[in-house]
């Protein structure tokens, strides 16, 4: 977008463009969202940034009254493959923070200086400011959303030092930490502080949301001893890079304010908060932008109806990618509901019981989510001993959980699709479909289409697409870069019911081959 582009956006207070670019406007020495309710300056005191690290930079401080740190992040990272979004992908999942600069560069394949250099050429901004912008918004969800001691804050949000949380939202903010609270009107009552370890947080997006298929998809791949699914909810465990958390997400009926996912989250370490929130973020593909997906897919006239009747749908992600990876492997080539009797076979007999500081009671939503998947190296050692079927299917199992294990194989947010499809289909064992699967839910990539699926085909030929598995290749190439919704919407039209009803999606069939 060129300047009049974003000058129009901002009159026209245009909330889709909310965390696309932040609008300094030099003569309050502020920055703001794009929908700012604020006057809207003279172009001439006006200057656009792509970052808010980049403005931070340049003497910035964010607008107390449209808090542009609280926005839904850009779809570019996802759309994106260049060094940039690679990078910017890296920072929101805490990496910065658990390597330092060095060990992002080393993801990316990068020196620092030449990493350095490309990011404050495209961005404004270098690593280090970026991955400080990023702690800034964590402190301030924490912040105006927690009771939490002003110390554990500056701990989870990923700060090494209490000056250093308190200089960093002075500076950005204009106030001190308490005085952010207290100007909150979000803070619990007194006497209703969290458990320990327990963090309660709004996750913004842009609307509309497909709220029901989105935690629908999860019903019917749900593994009884890890997860969850309840009415617009979804509960879990995971893994993280410095211990285990349970997590819970449920969309409130619609409320006064901005649209928002409720999440609680309980901690085995708080320092794990900038991983999670990531994670969590592309799990909900909360991050989209739906208007530009949904206009891009109704231009076709086969598929108008059936983005009317659900819009906003959103291509599900995942919160570790080597889980993802094992569990697309073992549903290959098997139902829906033998793929999850498979897995909770899996998770009862290896997985490891949820560290009892951050275990959960039961509720009325199913069994309590009181396992975490198991390790690479335990899958590896022992899936044959758990897992039912072809002992082809199996071996494959192992020979992938054991290079997940060893480092020999890796599959994370560094990487292109490309650099992924060609890791995992060189593999024996693994094949279009597979691969396709985890470039969609693990990068969360918009622009996928999962080829040699049969009920993509269904869902193809009830809207009236081609048949064959190649002229619908060559049909999906009029909807990028949003194939991979494209995908969700034929999954959906192969289910057979009416595409607004708050039934799950349905499942991706396997592959027909190996």
């Amino acid at each position: 977008m060129d300047f009049g582009e974003r000058y129009r956006v901002i009159e026209s207070r245009d909330a889709r463009f909310d965390g696309r670019f932040v609008t300094a406007v030099r003569t309050t020495g502020i920055y703001c969202r794009p929908s700012c309710p604020a006057r809207t300056p003279k172009q001439s005191n006006v200057t656009f940034y792509a970052t808010s690290a980049a403005a931070h930079l340049a003497g910035y401080r964010a607008c107390k009254r449209c808090l542009p740190e609280a926005t839904p992040g850009s779809p570019e990272w996802n759309l994106r493959e260049d060094i940039a979004a690679r990078a910017m992908r890296l920072i929101a999942d805490g990496v910065v923070e658990r390597d330092g600069v060095a060990g992002l560069s080393r993801r990316i394949g990068y020196s620092t200086r030449q990493l350095n250099r490309i990011l404050v050429a495209e961005l404004g901004a270098g690593p280090i400011a970026l991955a400080r912008a990023h702690r800034a918004q964590n402190a301030r969800a924490l912040i105006t959303g927690t009771t939490m001691p002003m110390a554990d804050v500056a701990f989870a949000s990923g700060f090494s030092s209490i000056r250093q949380f308190n200089d960093t939202v002075n500076e950005v903010f204009d106030l001190t930490p308490s005085a952010l609270r207290s100007r909150s009107h979000q803070v619990s009552a007194p006497g209703t502080a969290d458990a320990a370890g327990t963090i309660h947080l709004a996750l913004p997006y842009r609307e509309p949301l497909d709220v029901e298929g989105l935690f629908g998809w999860f019903a019917p791949r749900a593994v009884p001893t890890m997860e969850s699914v309840g009415a617009r909810r979804y509960a879990r465990t995971v893994r993280l890079p410095r211990g285990s958390a349970h997590v819970d997400l449920s969309a409130p009926d619609r409320a006064p304010g901005r649209p928002r996912i409720d999440a609680v989250v309980r901690f085995e370490n708080l320092a794990d908060l900038p991983a999670l929130l990531g994670r969590v973020r592309r799990l909900l593909d909360l991050d989209a932008d739906p208007q530009a997906v949904d206009a891009t897919l109704s231009h076709d006239g086969r598929l108008a109806a059936q983005v009317a009747r659900v819009p906003g749908i959103r291509v599900p992600g995942a919160l570790d990618a080597g889980e993802m990876l094992m569990r697309a492997l073992i549903g290959q080539q098997i139902t829906v509901a033998a793929a999850r009797t498979q897995l909770s076979r899996l998770v009862d007999a290896l997985g490891e019981p949820l560290p009892l500081s951050i275990a959960h009671a039961r509720d009325d939503s199913g069994p309590d989510a009181a396992r975490l998947f198991p390790t690479p190296a335990a899958i590896a050692e022992h899936a044959h001993e758990v897992l039912r079927g072809p002992a082809a299917r199996t071996d494959t199992v192992r020979r992938v959980a054991a290079a997940l294990a060893d480092g020999s194989l890796a599959i994370d947010l560094s990487d292109t699709r490309d650099d992924a499809t060609a890791r995992l289909t060189a593999i024996r064992g693994i094949g279009p479909w597979t691969a396709d699967y985890v470039a969609m839910r693990v990068l969360g990539h918009p622009d996928v289409f999962v080829r040699r699926d049969v009920a993509i085909r269904s869902g193809a030929r009830a809207l009236g697409f081609a048949q064959s598995d190649a002229a619908l290749v060559a049909e999906s190439a009029a909807f990028a870069p949003w194939r991979s919704y494209l995908s969700m919407h034929l999954w959906r039209a192969a289910a057979g019911t009416p595409a607004s009803a708050p039934t799950p999606v349905p499942a991706p069939t396997p592959e027909e081959t190996p």
